[in-house]
C-alpha cells in the first residue's frame, strides 16, 4: 500500500515518513482492499504542546474514512489515527461479512 504523505508548512524527514508508511501498512491485515491512503501533517502555531495535527484519508471500495487527531508528536498522532482506522476497517469487514 502506498501512503502519500504531505507536510504543510514544514519538511517531514525520511524517518517520519518511513514510520508512517510502516504503521499504515499494518492496516492491510484488517482489510485488504485499501485503495489509497493520504496523510496530512500540520504544525499549528499555538502555545499548546499538542500542536501537531495528523490527518489521514483512507479510501476503500465504496467508502472513504477520514480521521484527524491532535497530539504532541506526529508518531503519537500516527498511532492514534491508525488505531481509529483499524477499528473502522474491522467494523466495515464485519458488516460486509454479515450481509454475505
Amino acid at each position: 500500500m502506498n501512503v502519500n504523505t504531505q507536510s504543510i508548512n514544514f519538511v517531514a524527514d525520511v524517518k517520519l515518513k518511513n514510520f508512517i508508511q510502516k504503521r499504515f501498512e499494518k492496516l492491510n491485515q484488517y482489510y485488504d482492499k485499501i485503495i489509497q491512503t493520504e496523510v496530512y501533517l500540520k504544525v499549528e502555531n499555538t502555545s499548546d504542546k499538542e500542536n501537531k495535527i495528523f490527518e489521514a484519508k483512507l479510501s476503500v471500495p465504496g467508502d472513504t474514512f477520514v480521521v484527524k487527531k491532535q497530539s504532541k508528536s506526529f508518531e503519537e498522532g500516527a498511532d492514534l489515527v491508525a488505531t481509529s482506522l483499524m477499528r473502522r476497517l474491522k467494523k466495515r469487514k464485519e458488516k460486509l461479512r454479515s450481509h454475505s
